[in-house]
């Protein structure tokens, strides 16, 4: 079967889209929709024209394979085919279920007429790629659902079920049941009625005072979106809709979506897409790769981790078993996993019933041999080798042949942690993150005698729990924590030479990330990378550490658990204040030590701190511990709210350019003295061979 099927019921053609996965409207699917209308056009036995979809997908938009590419611009282009379809002098309607987005939407909005299950889903997802709807979207969408109900819908780009547009000139039928025969029914009674074709270009938008709507419009987006040029682009989009005739506009939008094509933002976000849908393709893993069959998990430690680790499988309807040394660890555990689940249900996320049916699949146990049965069991105690040890020799002796072990250390060596069992090929690492029931990245490690029918499965389920995982190689601290540590060595650093923990903070939040390196340290617990430094001491004596972190942890000052670390915090209440005494401590600390304070520029604050993931970031790729780099980015994006708009510190990296970022390596070399500045190898291989990191 082609791209399309073609088929003629009582006089009316019926054209089915059939690209799998989403209909994505390739060169392919354009040409076949073309020909399918010339066909029904040319032919007088046919009345009157439906197009349809499968089940799943009417139209996902554009195909993500020629994005970027001539195909993706060649005729007949979705211009030239809306345009056919607005023109065509027989009735067209859209039959939609499923996922109707993007370009598919734009489809849609070309036909004279729209029918759609009340579950469809609908969007004009643009937004989330820098970009803004480019084959009329704008235009039209304000024509049917009105300009505020448009611009809202467009700005947020997240999907609506059909039935959210009941009223409006978007859908003029809904149908449950007998879908495509209902669809042909109404198409039907169109030319019995003999219904003109109607075309939305042809609405004219009534909308007094448009001027302080949009100028209110403008004043939002600046304050919540301002890196994010799409968004006012949008706006003059809609603006270009109301005050333009619809040629006029059309060319207006087309216009603003070019020139958003060439943004840094554009460019950094569609990477972003294809980044994310990429970490779960592995070069030596065939994707038929028999999986293992998961029905049961079994969770090591109620605590924060253990419990949040535990919610990600109840959530999909997976039992789970959670063991602790101790009954009270357990109530105190199931305690919170409730106290989670009832906030959600406070917020209307979630209802009473299902909340139950999750806390029913929870099975607790004191006693190792209760996990005799489960097909993966996920460790979740202290960060200790030792304590690590002791948990696999006890698992290992009472699970059974097949079933996944998997450790939740952040840093320590799975080589080591397999091998303290006697089959290291079931053995990885799945490194959830804080809170593990939220965050969307999962990095899995994979040692160097993990089986690769093991790796699939441990893949494959992280999708089936809403994860982004990404697989890493064997080193301290993985992917995240390995560049996350030469961050916050360099943000130490800067305190000893005359930054404050607020400065460092405001500047790197002001470039975009979601929280600076002090704050995001007194969430997690300055504790912990005060045991990192002193692990750091034993095994890696010559790597320098500004002194002052490890003043304030010895005076207990561990971060928001203690009500002060880099900051000052009062009792229920998570925001950072500046501290007068840490300031006094700091002083003080620089004159024990002969250090002078001097001012430092938030430019130096960055490029201290984001060059060293790049450069980190750069030997974790020369080493083979990341596959791509991509990975490393996606790693960023959705582990340690590296800003979406830039891309990830090595696609930031290509775009501010490689020469640039070298050059001040070796000036921080020369300065510090510090090996960790000499740009890592592919730097320089990149420049000399032309090319970029992350080969776009």
């Amino acid at each position: 079967m082609g791209p399309t099927q073609f088929d003629i019921k009582d006089s009316i053609a019926v054209i089915t889209l059939n690209s799998p996965p989403v209909n994505g409207l390739g060169h392919a699917l354009r040409t076949a929709i073309v020909e399918g209308i010339q066909n029904a056009q040319s032919n007088d036995a046919i009345h009157a024209i439906v197009i349809t979809g499968t089940e799943k997908a009417f139209s996902g938009g554009a195909d993500i394979k020629e994005f970027g590419t001539s195909m993706a611009i060649a005729e007949p282009h979705l211009h030239t085919l809306i345009h056919l379809l607005e023109t065509c002098t027989k009735p067209v309607v859209a039959a939609i279920r499923g996922v109707c987005m993007g370009g598919g939407m734009e489809l849609a909005l070309g036909c004279h007429y729209r029918v759609a299950h009340p579950k469809a889903s609908l969007a004009l997802p643009e937004i989330k790629l820098g970009l803004i709807p480019g084959a009329g979207g704008t235009q039209r969408m304000a024509r049917v659902i009105g300009v505020e109900k448009a611009l809202n819908f467009i700005l947020s780009g997240d999907p609506v079920p059909a039935i959210g547009f009941k009223g409006s000139a978007l859908i003029d039928a809904y149908f449950e049941h007998d879908f495509i025969e209902q669809a042909i029914a109404f198409a039907k009674q169109l030319v019995v009625d003999k219904k003109p074709n109607k075309k939305i270009r042809d609405i004219k938008i009534e909308y007094p005072n448009y001027e302080s709507f949009l100028q209110f419009s403008r004043n939002t987006v600046k304050t919540v979106a301002a890196p994010y040029p799409a968004a006012v682009k949008a706006i003059d989009a809609i603006a270009a809709a109301i005050t333009q005739p619809f040629d006029q506009g059309l060319a207006s939008e087309r216009e603003y979506f070019m020139q958003l094509m060439n943004t840094s933002v554009s460019r950094a976000m569609r990477y972003a897409f294809f980044a994310q849908r990429g970490t779960s393709k592995i070069a030596d893993i065939p994707s038929d790769t028999p999986l293992r069959e998961i029905k049961k998990v079994g969770i090591i430690g109620a605590g924060t981790m253990g419990g949040g680790i535990a919610m990600n499988f109840l959530n999909i309807g997976m039992p789970v078993i959670i063991l602790e040394t101790e009954q009270e660890k357990l109530d105190k555990g199931l305690g919170i996993i409730r106290a989670n689940y009832e906030n959600t249900v406070k917020k209307g996320k979630l209802s009473s019933e299902k909340m139950q049916q999750r806390m029913a699949l929870i099975e607790t146990t004191l006693d190792y041999s209760t996990l005799k049965d489960v097909d993966l069991v996920i460790e979740a105690v202290f960060e200790e080798l030792s304590v690590k040890e002791t948990v696999f020799k006890k698992l290992d002796e009472v699970m059974k042949p097949g079933a996944i072990f998997a450790s939740n250390t952040s840093t320590l060596d799975m080589n080591k942690i397999a091998n303290f069992t006697k089959r290291p090929q079931d053995v990885l690492g799945m490194h959830f993150f804080s809170p593990a029931n939220v965050m969307q990245l999962l990095e899995v490690v994979r040692t160097e005698q993990t089986a690769k029918d093991v790796l699939a499965t441990v893949m494959k389920l992280a999708q089936s729990i809403k994860k982004t995982p990404v697989v890493c190689r064997v080193c301290d601290g993985f992917i995240g924590n390995r560049m996350v540590e030469q961050y916050l060595r360099m943000a130490g650093f800067l305190l000893e030479q005359g930054a404050t923990p607020p400065q460092v903070d405001k500047a790197l939040e002001n470039f975009g990330m979601v929280m600076g390196p002090f704050r995001m340290s007194d969430l997690a617990g300055n504790d912990i990378g005060y045991a990192i430094r002193k692990r750091r001491m034993v095994e890696q004596p010559n790597l320098k550490y500004s002194k002052f972190a490890d003043v304030m942890c010895e005076a207990g000052r561990y971060g928001q658990k203690t009500g002060k670390g880099w900051y000052l915090y009062e009792p229920g209440n998570r925001k950072a204040l500046p501290d007068p005494e840490l300031d006094a401590m700091l002083v003080k600390f620089r004159a024990d030590n002969g250090l002078t304070a001097r001012k430092i520029s938030s430019e130096e604050i960055v490029q201290s701190c984001i060059y060293a993931l790049i450069n980190e970031g750069c030997r974790i790729l020369e080493e083979g511990i990341a596959q791509r780099a991509s990975d490393i980015d996606i790693v960023y994006l959705t582990g340690y709210g590296f800003p979406v708009y830039r891309g990830g510190p090595l696609k930031y990296a290509d775009e501010i350019g490689l020469y640039k970022v070298v050059q001040k390596l070796e000036q921080f070399y020369k300065e510090t003295q510090d090996d960790f500045w000499k740009p890592a190898q592919l730097l320089h291989y990149c420049i000399a061979k032309s090319t970029s990191i992350c080969g776009s």
